[in-house]
């Protein structure tokens, strides 16, 4: 009887077979569940080996890394670039490139400065992403951040030289007005969802309502356009704000229209009931928005927020309509050099490859957020 008992119970903790679980139950399942799908996985299967094998074979095994220089012309001579006749990339173009790329028409001795300006960024990026810094003194620090970025940016104290608005270029400008323009046209937008249902108050949901469709019913290229030409006729005699803050502020009023409509999704998301408790419990306006309703509606919609944030940092690259050097615009100026016109795809290929990585950790973060916020709703 125990030697049975015994048996069972080994039984018991025995693991299914392959078939049944397991990595070969599950291709089996969804990937050679019949003979269509069975198929369609080979046919994929293929033309994806096919793809991993021509790319690994242009970009790295008949690739060109470095080339020599000319000493007739102080250059680099691209003529091993040439000789591989399109078979390999020319990797030598972004080491040539690299810094104009990432820095624009920026003075090249004081490159350095917006290396640093790069760092600042990153590392208040990573700040604002720890939960723990999600304090009144996370403004402290996007203050002290924003003054150390202009002043390294602009220059003209501590010794450092001064550099006008017009040099500057490249990936700071891109992170500068999609940071900061993000960071503004928040606040607005909360505030525009907030007005656009207040039925109490007709007045100030027909301004948000005016606002919201003006805006969202014009291209954001002609919103620039009319922030470099018209903007400064509206201002005082004398009072000539530049072309970047220019385009700052066409980014701030457009990014806080999407902005509005994702937030007042997330109120109207929201159960009648929330609103009607906050209300029970006697708090303010303000009070029951900033620490009931806001909270639980910004956790409903961060998946299109972030959307929205990775669109319109993407969208800065519009800003040369008004000739501002952002990091797109900085890589299609390097690939007009003669010696190296023939060669942009491995140049596109590494601004697409930055724009990838900021806008892949935005989108991880947002569910790292996701999964966060919603464990106190799982049942």
């Amino acid at each position: 009887m125990a030697t049975t008992t015994t048996h069972a119970s080994v039984a018991d903790r025995a693991q299914p077979p392959m078939l049944v679980a397991g990595p070969v139950a599950w291709m089996r399942a969804n990937l050679f569940s019949s003979v269509w799908s069975s198929l369609v996985t080979l046919a994929l299967a293929y033309f994806l080996i096919k793809f991993t094998v021509g790319l690994i074979d242009w970009a790295f095994l008949k690739s060109v890394w470095t080339v020599p220089m000319d000493p007739a012309t102080g250059k680099l001579n691209p003529d091993a670039c040439r000789q591989a006749k399109g078979e390999g990339a020319c990797w030598a173009v972004i080491w040539d490139k690299y810094r104009f790329i990432l820095f624009g028409r920026y003075p090249y001795e004081e490159h350095w400065r917006a290396a640093i300006v790069l760092v600042l960024f990153l590392g208040l990026f990573v700040v604002s992403a720890m939960r723990r810094f999600w304090r009144p003194v996370l403004a402290l620090i996007w203050v002290a951040v924003l003054v150390a970025i202009f002043t390294l940016m602009w220059g003209g104290v501590f010794g450092l030289r001064y550099v006008a608005q017009d040099e500057w270029g490249g990936l700071p400008i891109t992170l500068i007005l999609s940071t900061f323009g993000l960071a503004c046209a928040f606040p607005i937008a909360v505030l525009v969802a907030l007005g656009r249902r207040a039925t109490n108050l007709p007045a100030v949901k027909l301004i948000c309502v005016i606002y919201i469709e003006v805006i969202r019913g014009v291209p954001m290229i002609s919103l620039l356009f009319m922030a470099s030409v018209m903007f400064p006729l509206f201002m005082p005699v004398g009072l000539n704000p530049d072309k970047l803050l220019r385009a700052q502020i066409a980014i701030i009023l457009f990014a806080a229209v999407y902005l509005a409509e994702v937030i007042r999704g997330g109120l109207q998301a929201l159960p009648k009931g929330q609103y009607e408790a906050a209300d029970a419990l006697g708090l303010s306006y303000w009070k029951k928005m900033g620490l009931i309703i806001l909270p639980q509606a910004l956790r409903l919609v961060i998946p299109p927020l972030v959307n929205t944030f990775i669109g319109f940092f993407k969208d800065t690259s519009l800003v040369l309509i008004i000739g501002i050097f952002d990091l797109l615009t900085s890589g299609k100026v390097a690939v007009t050099d003669p010696i190296w016109q023939a060669f942009s795809t491995e140049v596109y290929i590494m601004l697409g490859l930055i724009y990838f990585c900021f806008c892949f950790s935005m989108a991880r973060y947002s569910q790292s957020l996701e999964r966060e916020f919603s464990k106190s709703v799982r049942r």
